[in-house]
C-alpha cells in the first residue's frame, strides 16, 4: 500500500476527526497539527510490517452543510 485516505470532519464538540478509508483507523484531536500527529501516530501503530506502511496520506475535509428547501 503506498496510499491511504482520511476523511476529516469537524467535531460537534470541537477539533476534528480522521477515519480512514478501507482500514480500522481513527482518530481526533482539538488542533489541525495535533491531527496530522496522531494520524501519523495510527498509521505507525496499525500497519506492524514496515513494508505495507502508505507513504501517503490524503486527507480529505467534509463538510455537512444543510440547506433548507424553501
Amino acid at each position: 500500500m503506498k496510499e491511504i485516505i482520511f476523511l476529516i470532519n469537524e467535531a460537534e464538540e470541537g477539533g476534528f476527526t480522521a477515519r480512514a478509508l478501507g482500514e480500522s483507523i481513527f482518530t481526533d484531536a482539538e488542533t489541525m497539527d495535533e491531527l496530522k500527529t496522531n494520524i501519523q501516530e495510527a498509521i505507525e501503530c496499525h500497519f506492524d510490517n514496515p513494508t505495507d506502511k502508505p507513504k501517503i496520506a490524503h486527507l480529505h475535509f467534509v463538510k455537512d452543510e444543510i440547506l433548507e428547501i424553501v
